[in-house]
């Protein structure tokens, strides 16, 4: 079977977040990705000024039922992002659950966006949403630690209770979770825990990641991107993780380089300048060199 992507999730005109950042990783790696908007705006929301539409749940069903009607719902991947009303996260659930019966060799790559830093950017109601039915459904789950904490109802405040919040993921049914952003380093290192289950065997990873300072956008969306791309052609999670995290740090890196150049040696750059250099980044994307390793964690 083609690989072909579904992508459900937001866009913008300027810049890279959602299927924007998504898309083009995608492409590179060889998938056709069918791209569903669940928002199109000018802009990220982070300029606090944007224009756009909000696609709701009867739109979303159009789209699903012009390609049902056509027998073109055979996808290889689903990768979903931000979906912002509860009808909307509700009907994309239902779809993915028709097409995982219809090709149990589906893969689902979900990133839960709710919030980050204690802080929902969605309405509360897609939470028991996200709870009774897509992690249901989801192989793969790339939470923040606040989503982690709300989709587990659990307080992680360390390694040792992020996995115990992840375990309770596994016993939900999905098998492989990467905790793609924490406050669980220090002040100069980030750290990226994973953890998988399969046949009943779990495989637990801890990855360091150098801090850099500054804030980004759009860096959730090309991690689980890029994970689907690298966990489907090297089968093998830690190298896969490892591949992913060099990509986000050639892109970003590149991104803060250029940016404080365009800005001068003593200003900030503003949010257009650090969007993220993502087609100056094609060779990283395509062939990162791995600078990080993950440890396997007993």
């Amino acid at each position: 079977m083609d690989k072909k992507v579904l992508s459900i999730q937001s866009t913008v005109v300027f810049g890279y977040v959602g299927n924007k950042c998504a898309t083009f990783p995608l492409q590179l790696h060889g998938y056709d990705v069918s791209p569903i908007n669940s928002v199109q705006f000018s802009n990220h929301t982070g300029y606090g000024k944007w224009r756009g539409q909000v696609l709701n749940a009867d739109e979303a069903s159009g789209l699903f039922e012009g390609l049902r009607i056509n027998n073109l719902m055979e996808y290889s991947h689903i990768l979903t992002g931000y979906i912002g009303s509860e009808s909307f996260l509700q009907t994309v659930g239902e779809t993915v659950k028709e097409m995982k019966a219809r090709n149990p060799k589906l893969i689902y790559v979900c990133d839960p966006v709710m919030g980050d830093n204690e802080q929902l950017y969605v309405s509360d109601k897609l939470i028991p949403v996200f709870r009774d039915l897509i992690i249901q459904l989801a192989d793969v789950l790339t939470p923040n630690q606040f989503e982690l904490e709300i989709l587990t109802e659990s307080k992680v405040t360390s390694e040792s209770e992020a996995f115990e919040a992840i375990n309770k993921l596994h016993q939900k049914g999905v098998s492989t979770i990467v905790l793609s952003s924490s406050d669980l380093g220090n002040e100069t290192t980030l750290v990226c825990l994973a953890s998988q289950r399969i046949g009943g065997v779990t495989k637990k990873y801890r990855l360091e990641i150098p801090k850099l300072d500054a804030i980004f956008v759009g860096t959730g969306d090309l991690f689980a991107s890029s994970l689907l791309a690298w966990m489907d052609k090297e089968q093998n999670l830690k190298v896969a993780l490892e591949k992913t995290i060099c990509v986000l740090q050639s892109v970003i890196g590149r991104t803060l380089t250029h940016a404080k150049s365009l800005a001068g040696p003593n200003d900030k750059p503003n949010m257009a300048q650090i969007e993220l250099r993502l087609i100056q980044s094609r060779a990283d994307i395509e062939n990162p060199q791995v600078t990080l390793k993950a440890e396997e964690l007993a």
